[in-house]
């Protein structure tokens, strides 16, 4: 059912947050805080436009982008007739809303994903993805699972390999923005939006991908002082709060705007949003986080 290939972290602890003074201040990267986990096992890549289609298949699932007619593309990524661009996203200009797009349909009406079947499923709401990991048996990685995993056993580094820039030596790391942004990409590395989900090197834990092509929905709501009063071991996040936490950054990111494709870097969003550089990986559900993240998680039916 749920067939993508998994990374085993181990129980440890680790320094959570901003060490390398990155941060932006409105996403509540400090203070660094140290944390202690249990062990788990995580999707070595985000699941994927295949394994999102063996769910829909199984389910009959609608997205909520579908549901709702239409989705969030970038401008440059755009495929569909002037009719269904619906505006300009506030603050934000480079998005557009656009009838017709969703998950099977990226760029809009006039899109597919044949051939992009190794690459992420986007247009995924957080409630999307929660409703296909209660199909899968699994969960949404916890904030700090995620950090953790993404770190790849490199304490304090400012991405997954390490503290090199993603382009050091003419080899990239990441698949983040070349360019002028919003303007101009060079897609130096290969890639205007999506990669395959192993187009670039695992980190230490095996993880490949956690920075860098898409957003990672968690399981935790947000708060942006959660850092000041979370607990030191396996902490699932604030009890209340109206978003939810995505991590990694994406295809869009670029020093310039978003210096956002950091481990330790944060951001939210509502459950019910999507996008087209939105997506998740999953976490095998096991003991006591286990039983209360899917409790929490339970599918909303978007229809």
């Amino acid at each position: 059912m749920h067939d993508l290939e998994q990374a085993i972290v181990p129980a440890g602890t680790f320094a959570m947050g901003d060490s390398s003074g990155d941060a932006n201040l409105q996403d509540g990267e400090s203070p660094v805080h140290t944390v202690a986990l249990s062990a788990f096992s995580i999707d070595a890549t985000a699941v994927t436009n295949l394994a999102f289609a063996a769910f829909v298949e199984s389910t009959g699932y609608r997205t909520e982008a579908e549901v709702f007619g239409y989705s969030a593309v970038f401008h440059l990524a755009l495929s569909a007739p002037e009719v269904d661009i619906m505006g300009v996203a506030a603050g934000s200009p480079w998005w557009r809303g656009v009838r017709g797009a969703q998950w099977r349909r990226p760029g809009g009406s006039g899109s597919s994903i044949e051939g992009l079947e190794d690459h992420p499923a986007v247009h995924v709401s957080w409630n999307d993805a929660t409703a296909y990991c209660v199909w899968a048996g699994r969960r949404l990685p916890t904030e700090a699972e995620w950090e953790y995993a993404s770190r790849g056993g490199l304490d304090a580094s400012r991405y997954p390999w390490g503290d090199q820039p993603p382009d050091e030596g003419g080899r990239w790391r990441a698949n983040i923005w070349q360019g002028d942004f919003p303007v101009t990409n060079t897609s130096d590395d290969g890639f205007i939006t999506t990669a395959p989900v192993k187009a670039y090197a695992p980190n230490g834990y095996g993880l490949w991908q956690t920075v860098g092509n898409v957003w990672e929905w968690c399981a935790d709501r947000f708060d942006a002082s959660y850092y000041r009063y979370s607990p030191d071991r396996d902490p699932q996040g604030p009890t209340s709060g109206d978003t939810r936490v995505l991590r990694g950054g994406s295809y869009l990111c670029h020093d310039s705007y978003c210096n956002r494709y950091r481990n330790s870097a944060r951001t939210h969003n509502t459950p019910d949003s999507s996008t087209a550089n939105t997506g998740f990986r999953t976490v095998a559900v096991s003991g006591a986080m286990g039983s209360r993240a899917s409790v929490e998680m339970q599918p909303i039916d978007p229809d």
